[in-house]
């Protein structure tokens, strides 16, 4: 099967005498959904931002799509391919109307107008959000934020999913929504969560990080 992301040896600290990651090992492969667990402060948003190139590992190497990144450029290309749903969807909405925010990324991709509206209205339509389109994103609820911010990083037609706590902040109906649509995507993911429920709906693999280190957990 193929890997899509394989991390080796990983290693990382804020603080060099108390390392966050040592010596973890990933592969991400097609098909994969893997739900992350662990305790608070634990790394797993730190290795969501790794696998992005938002952050260096000190030891270790970072292979995505068959090859390995280091440097800034190296992971430009990265992030066209890989969509990360941030914990906090303020930090993801910047564009004034839900459809602006949602096209941002296709535009940004080279999209004409006229190709960027197209790819917003199909992806909206695709998450059943098609009625937000000229609101204000900071007037939405917190669901619809998450839902809004999902959208964004799948008008980028990724090829694999980082969620780090996608239902924080939003009810038990937008839970329930969220779960429906991702369960239904194809796209290999990456899910930080520590709602057992929701990552079992999602997840066909379950770790664990702790002291650095990654477990399988049944």
């Amino acid at each position: 099967m193929a890997c899509l992301i394989q991390l080796r040896g990983l290693s990382f600290a804020y603080d060099a005498p108390r390392p966050v990651l040592q010596g973890l090992d990933l592969d991400l492969c097609i098909g994969d959904r893997i739900g992350l667990t662990g305790g608070n402060g634990c790394g797993k948003t730190t290795l969501l931002h790794l696998m992005l190139g938002l952050l260096r590992p000190a030891r270790g190497t970072i292979s995505v799509f068959g090859r390995r990144r280091a440097t800034e450029a190296e992971f430009t290309g990265v992030r066209r391919g890989v969509g990360l749903l941030f914990q906090d969807s303020d930090d993801q909405l910047f564009c004034p109307t839900v459809e602006e925010d949602v096209a941002f990324g296709p535009r940004n991709l080279g999209q004409s107008p006229r190709e960027a509206r197209e790819t917003t209205r199909r992806v909206l339509e695709e998450l059943g959000i098609e009625t937000l389109a000229t609101r204000i994103t900071q007037h939405l609820s917190g669901g619809e934020k998450r839902l809004v911010a999902l959208a964004g990083v799948l008008a980028m037609a990724p090829r694999v999913l980082l969620l780090d706590e996608p239902t924080a902040g939003i009810d038990t109906a937008g839970t329930e929504r969220l779960s429906e649509i991702l369960a239904n995507l194809s796209q290999a993911m990456v899910l930080v969560s520590h709602d057992c429920g929701f990552r079992q709906r999602i997840a066909n693999r379950e770790l664990r990080l702790e002291d650095g280190r990654l477990t399988e957990t049944t």
